[in-house]
This record gives structure tokens, sequence and C-alpha cells, in this order.
């Protein structure tokens, strides 16, 4: 198995069967049991037994919101969603830190190769929409793509494969009424026929942002285009806490705008913290690898806009190598959406 470097597999190996949600596994989780050794199958299915998934209206504190999934979702909470994050998916417990928890189609579960939602708040400050007309998201695109050789240059160096950033999967944009930033990234791995999709949802609040971070591949993107939009409308934040509740004379300003958040999503919060936005996710036939994309290009585009000088030195966590039995079962390509 190649290695796993510090960060979750975010939503492409996703969704349990919840109690009241479903009952059985699917064809899909089914064939994915029959792949697994004996072992991993009981690791996976106890797993899978511990976990307390819910419907409905979810209160989530650390996001200071509430989520109105109904029944077209459920939701796991923190505690057993890093233990899906790390057990199942090989992460380490440090890059799983401030997720708050994962949200899952009804109906599947975290094996069956389903799509899934990471969520996480960054309390980074009051993020101004004053410019969102005319942000210079091609530019973040340009600066994504700048890194690439020396990043994949590492990458190769600690036996993971190289990427290349296709190009936007979707455009920025941004919902002023909702408060509502989304973009896509079609990136292209090394040795794989399908392309990796990443598709980002921002909820912008009184002084942060909630994400909810999706993977999945190219050719689900119009169903992840649809779930995308509909998670965001999910997103209640509580009374005091949302985005018109800014009060200037004591709130905190971030240092940074919407094209800022689409950078750092592209690698900064990685760099300064090893979270787990920016994500991408391939699986190969040898085992599964997760790479950390843009991370220098992201980096040095946000330090040109804040007008930082030098070198910021960032802290490498050590890489995670999960051992044979940790891992889920090989897969020739990514998984495929059931919708």
């Amino acid at each position: 198995m190649q290695k796993s470097t510090v960060h979750l597999m975010a939503t492409c190996l996703l969704v349990c069967a919840a109690p009241g949600i479903a009952q059985a596994p699917g064809a899909d989780a089914k064939a994915s049991l029959a792949r697994m050794t004996p072992e991993v199958r009981a690791n996976t299915l106890a797993l899978e037994k511990s976990l307390h998934p819910s419907g409905g209206s979810i209160q989530i504190p650390g996001g200071h919101a509430t989520l109105n999934l109904g029944k077209d979702y459920y939701f796991v909470p923190a505690d057993e969603a890093k233990r899906v994050l790390t057990e199942a998916w090989g992460n380490p417990p440090q890059s799983v830190s401030n997720v708050l928890g994962l949200i899952f189609p009804a109906g599947h579960t975290f094996y069956d190769g389903s799509w899934g939602a990471v969520v996480e708040y960054e309390d980074g400050g009051h993020v101004d929409d004053k410019n969102a007309a005319s942000e210079d998201y091609d530019a973040v695109l340009t600066s994504m793509r700048d890194g690439e050789e020396e990043q994949n240059k590492a990458a190769k160096d600690g036996g993971y494969s190289a990427s290349h950033l296709v190009g936007w999967a979707q455009p920025p944009s941004y919902d002023a009424a909702g408060k509502t930033l989304i973009w896509a990234r079609d990136i292209k791995f090394e040795g794989s026929p399908v392309d990796t999709l990443n598709y980002d949802v921002r909820k912008l609040a009184r002084t942060g942002v909630l994400s909810l971070n999706m993977v999945d591949s190219m050719p689900n993107l119009p169903a992840i285009r649809t779930a995308a939009v509909d998670l965001g409308r999910t997103v209640q934040f509580d009374g005091g806490a949302r985005y018109a509740d800014f009060d200037k004379s004591t709130d905190k300003l971030a240092d940074y705008g919407l094209a800022g958040l689409v950078a750092a999503g592209a690698g900064v919060l990685i760099a300064k913290k090893l979270g787990i936005i920016g994500l991408a996710l391939l699986f190969l036939k040898k085992g599964i690898v997760i790479l950390l994309i843009a991370l220098a290009g992201g980096w040095r585009w946000i330090k040109r806009k804040l007008g930082m000088g030098g070198e910021e030195v960032v802290e490498q966590e050590t890489a995670y190598e999960p051992a044979v039995d940790e891992a889920l079962p090989e897969r020739d390509e990514p998984p495929v959406s059931a919708g």
C-alpha cells in the first residue's frame, strides 16, 4: 500500500446506513464487503454498527448552526466521524481534529463508494463580500497551477502520484442572498482513468465560515452539483451568528475576501494547520492515495494579496501509513456516486 498523507478521504468513500434511514446495505455496499478480507470486513461492520447517525434537524454547536437534513441525508457526529476518517480511511488523528461531523445521503454507507460531506468551521473572522463581483478567480487558478511542478516533485519523492489541476469543474460563484460560495476543481491524477472532482461549499457567518467539503469523480459532477446546492440550503446559523449579525465595532474582520477563501480552500489552510480543506482523492489498484493540492502556489498567491513579505515556515506533520488491515479494499478506479 502506498503512503497516505495527512488528509482524509473527504467524501468519496462515504455514507453509512442509518437506522430509520437505510436498514440494509445496498448493492454497492454488499459488493464492497465481498471484496474485503474477513478481518477488514469484520472491522468495517463493527465500526458501522457503532455509529449513531441521525436525520432531521442537527445542531452543530462548533459551527454555530443547525443542519436541517430532513430524510434525504443523515449526520454522523464529530467523535464517530473522526473514527470513520481515521479507522476506515487511514487518516492520522491530528488531521481530523477540527471535524464537526460527516453528512451522507440516506441509504448509503461509508464504504460503498458514494459521496459525503465533511463539516468544519473556520473561525477566521468576518469575510467581507463587498468585492464579490470583481474577484479575480482566474488568478487564483493560475496560482494553483504555479506550484504544480514543485508539488509533484515532492509528491513523487514521497511515493505519491503526481496530479494536474485541469481547471475549474465549476468556476467559483457567490450567492449574495444566501451568503454561499461554491466552486469545484477537476483534478487529474497520474495513472487514473477518471478525473477527481473536488467540490467546495462555504457558508459565510458572522465571524467565520462553515465548510462542507465533497469529493467524487468527474462523471458525477451533475449529481454532486445538485447535492451541494441542496446541502448549502440545509444550513441555518444560530441567532447572533448570522452574517448579518456582524458588528464592526467588536468583531474581527478576516484578512481575505472571497478569492482568498478559494485560495485557502486550495491549500493555505492545509499548510497552516493540516486540516481537510483542498483535498483530492484517488483510488489506485495498489491502494489509496491522498494528495494535497496546490499547496505552494496557493500560499504564494495569498501572501501577495495580503502584502506579506518573507517566507513562512510550514510545519509538516509526519505522514501516516496505515497497516494493511486498516485499509479498505482495492479499487481500480474512483468510486461512482449512487446519485
